[in-house]
């Protein structure tokens, strides 16, 4: 069997697998098989990591975020390579589940194992384990002052969730600086999400209305709702009635992304007159409504210090509702040597988050799209920061695909039924149909 083993300092490890009779045709960084997936490693480099894992029967790769993703997944599938996943923590092990992988093995595992591991039929991976989260049906884009890149960054994920044949509608509601409209050259005239909210007040707001007045963004797949043409018209959209229109959207679109104005105030002053209009009404019922919230970070020393001001009222406003943080315009040239380290142990410190995604600053893409007036997915569909976004649908927002076999049993990736004879030998490969299919699942 010829193995790829893509491990950080495998020499002893590829020595050992040698000895166990495996053939280990090359040994290559954690992180070369995303880089070359992602048409980030050019010349010869590339070359030689594309073809080992063409000739490969299996890849034994160490699975982080920096080192896996839906497009490794997808070079794999296409070479018809079983992967074998060495994970290091439960992070890890989530993330190979994300992918579609077969059951992960510790990092630390011995050759003799990985090469037993080599020669068997994949495991199948315990239901509880396998077991899909729901998907998100709302998910609210809420960023604190400052232009963190709210607008830019609900307009891509909404992109994203569309390929696939999904219906997306995405919702401007925010009552201070609306935007969507003029950033992706919809007339900012027709009725929006204002109209929606009446209707809905009303009782008549159904999903052929909302097909009616929404504005459809090309072929992507996704219908706008525009929001204000004027800030002072924000008494339209009061908390009842956006409450009520966001409830209509579940069932007419697959997803529903809501970008919404910064300020979480009350409006302490005016509490006393109950039913009296409110700014942030529209803001705190999209966050309240939603099954996801996607808190936007400016990558930079402000940036972050306004976002960890505002998270608490954010957590205060949606309760248990989970959220994904996103790192925004990240460079180097902000936060100097090991920007995305940086910015990890500063929200783990002072805001006990865990998880953050990052995308980086392309200021040729974001400009090319804001000349064309069309989202950066369609501009420019290979820039890094359209990649970041895939991986962060991938990862945070969609739900694992969890392969089932004949008999209707969970069972792990590259698992074949009983009655069908293996391709080449037992374990040297994984069903190529199913793993394409995995990987078209995920985008």
């Amino acid at each position: 069997m010829k193995v790829l083993v893509a491990l950080d300092g495998a020499a002893v490890l590829a020595a050992g697998l040698e000895r166990e009779g495996v053939d280990v045709i090359a040994v290559v960084a954690a992180s070369a098989l995303v880089t070359a997936a992602e048409d980030r490693m050019l010349g010869d480099d590339a070359e030689s990591v594309l073809r080992a894992v063409a000739e490969a029967d299996a890849l034994v790769i160490d699975v982080a975020r920096d080192t896996m993703s839906p497009t490794v997944v997808a070079l794999c599938d296409r070479a018809g390579t079983r992967i074998v996943p060495l994970c290091r923590d439960a992070a890890s092990e989530r993330l190979a589940a994300a992918c579609g992988l077969e059951r992960p093995l510790p990092a630390d595992a011995e050759p003799w194992r990985i090469a037993e591991v080599l020669v068997t039929a994949p495991e199948r991976t315990a239901a509880v384990e396998a077991a899909p989260r729901p998907q998100p049906r709302v998910i609210a884009v809420w960023g604190p002052a400052g232009a963190p890149g709210r607008s830019t960054v609900a307009g891509e994920l909404a992109v994203e969730l569309a390929r696939g044949g999904r219906h997306v509608a995405l919702v401007d509601a925010d009552t201070h600086a609306p935007s969507l409209a003029l950033t992706l050259g919809l007339a900012d005239e027709g009725p929006g999400f204002a109209a929606a909210c009446r209707q809905a007040e009303l009782g008549g707001l159904d999903a052929r209305e909302l097909s009616r007045i929404s504005l459809a963004l090309g072929r992507s797949g996704v219908d706008v709702l525009t929001g204000l043409n004027r800030p002072s018209r924000w008494p339209e959209l009061s908390e009842r009635r956006v409450g009520a229109a966001l409830a209509v959207c579940r069932d007419w679109a697959d997803f529903t992304v809501v970008d919404v104005a910064a300020s979480l105030e009350r409006d302490e002053e005016i509490m006393s007159d109950l039913d009296g209009p409110r700014r942030n009404a529209a803001t705190l019922a999209a966050l309240r409504a939603a099954d996801l919230v996607v808190a936007v970070a400016g990558a930079d020393p402000v940036g972050v210090a306004r976002f960890l001001r505002a998270y608490a009222d954010l957590r205060a406003t949606i309760g248990a509702t989970p959220v994904a943080v996103v790192a925004n315009r990240l460079r180097p040239g902000a936060l100097g040597i090991d920007a995305r380290a940086q910015v990890r142990r500063t929200l783990d410190r002072f805001g006990g988050i865990d998880d953050v995604w990052f995308l980086p600053q392309d200021p040729r893409s974001a400009d090319a799209a804001l000349l064309a007036a069309r989202p950066i997915a369609e501009v420019a569909p290979r820039s890094p920061l359209t990649l970041a976004v895939r991986r962060f649908v991938g990862e945070a927002v969609l739900p694992a695909p969890v392969p089932t076999s004949a008999d209707g049993r969970r069972r792990g990736r590259g698992t074949r039924p009983r009655s069908e004879a293996p391709a080449r030998r037992t374990g040297a490969r994984g069903g190529d149909g199913d793993r394409a299919l995995d990987a078209r699942a995920l985008g």
